[in-house]
């Protein structure tokens, strides 16, 4: 039998210290968690006193390479599963840690590993790293640890992630094949006209005949893109910076905001899709135990448009004056009358979480419809396009040989 000190957490702020005498550490652990602890830290008596080194500091924040979404994803459902079948919280982020293949993932979790074993919340270490865990994310888990449920809270931020991932690759995958057409397509009339072209007028020129309109109107394309194509590459990158530029400021913002919800077809999936994922953040936040207020504060950084962001921010500072959300949410023409009526009858029967959770499956069903739509048509409109393209210059490079052909006859 040995001796170890302990240092452990009871409830969430309160550290407690002592000394516990067990065969094994992992004895020791076990009797330590018997007693109602969290074990932060064990150390057996003889190694303490044998020590000579002291202890370090938790290593200084520091900025680690990229962590790909699923990953987070992946490590809170584990998390999740380890902590609900009874791991301390230090060890099963420690089996994680070793798991994991993502050198960046390993470094962020040692160092979150050393910040709760020096007394920290995991909420509190989890907030030093905003890029892999956004305030959602932080607060879900702090809700988590005031409550007791941290691994349900868990549980539900990775369903969510999931989610939210699914969708971003089908539009992907929906978008993947028609932008490889046109890359391709692209490709292939700059080819022509700075390499092939030029050399076929060179041989019609040549013969002294008037060239037909369509070969006249390519030759000059043709020319103008051997002559200025390199200024007009370079023009178009100034032209993309300057955009990108302008867009992250203020009023730039929301020009594009404002832009995107006026685009036919696209401005509808855009909004929708902003409120299926704004719906389904607040639901979370909710059922979880936040308070509106916070909860709302929190859902409307998940927003990427500033013109629909700008409007329930006006509906949080409403609230804040003892207005009902749902009245607050009639006085807009910009958010759908559904979801408004949806929000109004969930306040007044008490059960907004669920109102919440039914718009955001409603609009989630319309996103995933018009994604298989925009696919399914993108396609032939593609090949449609690239194929008149590519057979105006056709047609217009094989016109000369048929006025030869004829005036030969």
């Amino acid at each position: 039998m040995a001796n170890y000190n302990y240092r452990a957490k009871k409830g969430l702020q309160e550290i407690v210290t002592g000394t516990i005498e067990a065969a094994s550490e992992k004895e020791a652990i076990e009797k330590i968690s018997a007693l109602g602890y969290l074990p932060v830290k064990l150390e057996e008596v003889a190694a303490a006193q044998k020590a000579q080194i002291p202890p370090t500091l938790p290593p200084a924040r520091k900025q680690f390479g990229r962590i790909k979404s699923s990953q987070i994803t992946v490590f809170t459902r584990q998390l999740s599963s380890l902590i609900k079948s009874g791991v301390p919280i230090l060890t099963a982020i420690n089996i994680i840690k070793e798991q994991t293949e993502s050198l960046s993932l390993k470094a962020v979790l040692a160092d979150i590993y050393n910040v709760i074993k020096n007394g920290g919340t995991f909420s509190s270490a989890l907030e030093a790293y905003p890029k892999h865990f956004p305030p959602l994310y932080v607060a879900m888990v702090r809700t988590g640890e005031n409550s007791g449920a941290l691994p349900a809270c868990l549980l539900r931020i990775a369903e969510y992630r999931a989610k939210q991932e699914e969708l971003l690759s089908r539009l992907r995958m929906a978008m993947a094949y028609p932008l490889l057409m046109a890359l391709v397509g692209i490709g292939t009339v700059i080819f022509m006209l700075a390499y092939v072209m030029p050399r076929l007028m060179g041989i019609f020129s040549s013969l002294g005949q008037n060239l037909p309109l369509p070969t006249q109107i390519l030759l000059a394309i043709s020319q103008v893109l051997r002559q200025r194509g390199g200024w007009m590459a370079l023009g178009a990158v100034v032209l993309v910076f300057l955009i990108r530029r302008q867009l992250n400021t203020k009023i730039g913002r929301l020009a594009g905001s404002a832009l995107k919800l006026r685009i036919p077809v696209f401005g509808k999936f855009s909004l929708k899709a902003d409120l299926a994922c704004f719906s389904r953040t607040l639901e979370l936040l909710l059922k979880s135990g936040l308070p509106i207020l916070r909860a709302l504060q929190i859902s409307v950084q998940v927003l990427d448009n500033e013109i629909i962001k700008e409007r329930l921010i006006k509906s949080y500072r409403d609230l804040e004056q003892g207005i009902s959300f749902g009245r607050s949410m009639k006085d807009s023409k910009l958010l759908p009358l559904f979801m408004v009526n949806l929000i109004s009858v969930g306040e007044e029967s008490g059960n907004l979480a669920g109102a919440l959770g039914e718009v955001a499956d409603a609009y989630e069903r319309d996103t995933d419809e018009m994604i298989r739509i925009m696919s399914s048509l993108l396609e032939p409109l593609m090949i449609l396009v690239m194929g008149v393209i590519v057979g105006f210059i056709v047609v217009a490079m094989l016109l000369p040989v048929f006025e030869i052909n004829i005036m030969a006859r």
